[in-house]
């Protein structure tokens, strides 16, 4: 069972950061504990076909690829995510369903673990490599701030998904 907790070791602003960023990805990665293969590919949401645990968790992996790696760091864009396009603006949730549920979430807290350590290099005030769409550099504050609506926002989804293939709750 995934551990997690939402109180940090220490009260730095920092530390606080980081910890409900990791209580934000260990609740994802919680609320898909046990789940059958066929219920994690599943899409329960007639309006949403993409809706699936495997493609949440895709698509958390790869914005914050896109967070971290590009718009931060200022690499060049790699993933399923170089694919988007008017008709397809999904396509790391639409080819989710083709691989296990366990590898993405091996894959997800690979990536976690390997962004922590290289986000605590960098001043909470270090500005992103690229502009945000209005022309603003933003912050690292603000990449982990945004990361936490990102992947709290999609827990919710993770939740009802979850409630709707297979009736568990309360992760």
């Amino acid at each position: 069972m995934t551990q997690r907790t939402d109180t940090p070791p220490t009260w730095d602003e920092r530390t606080q950061l980081i910890t409900f960023l990791d209580y934000a990805r260990d609740t994802a990665r919680a609320k898909c504990e046990g789940v059958s293969a066929s219920d994690a590919r599943s899409a329960p949401l007639p309006g949403s076909p993409l809706m699936t645990l495997c493609g949440l968790i895709s698509h958390l992996r790869w914005v914050e690829h896109h967070w971290v790696q590009v718009m931060f760091l200022g690499e060049e864009p790699a993933g399923p995510l170089t694919q988007a396009s008017d008709d397809d603006p999904d396509p790391e949730m639409r080819t989710a369903v083709d691989i296990p549920l366990p590898q993405l979430l091996a894959e997800y807290k690979e990536q976690s673990d390997r962004y922590r350590r290289l986000l605590s290099d960098h001043d909470l005030d270090s500005r992103a490599k690229r502009p945000i769409s209005d022309g603003r550099h933003v912050d690292l504050r603000w990449v982990m701030l945004h990361l936490m609506e990102e992947i709290s926002r999609h827990n919710g989804h993770l939740d009802i998904v979850r409630e709707l293939v297979d009736g568990r709750t309360g992760v």
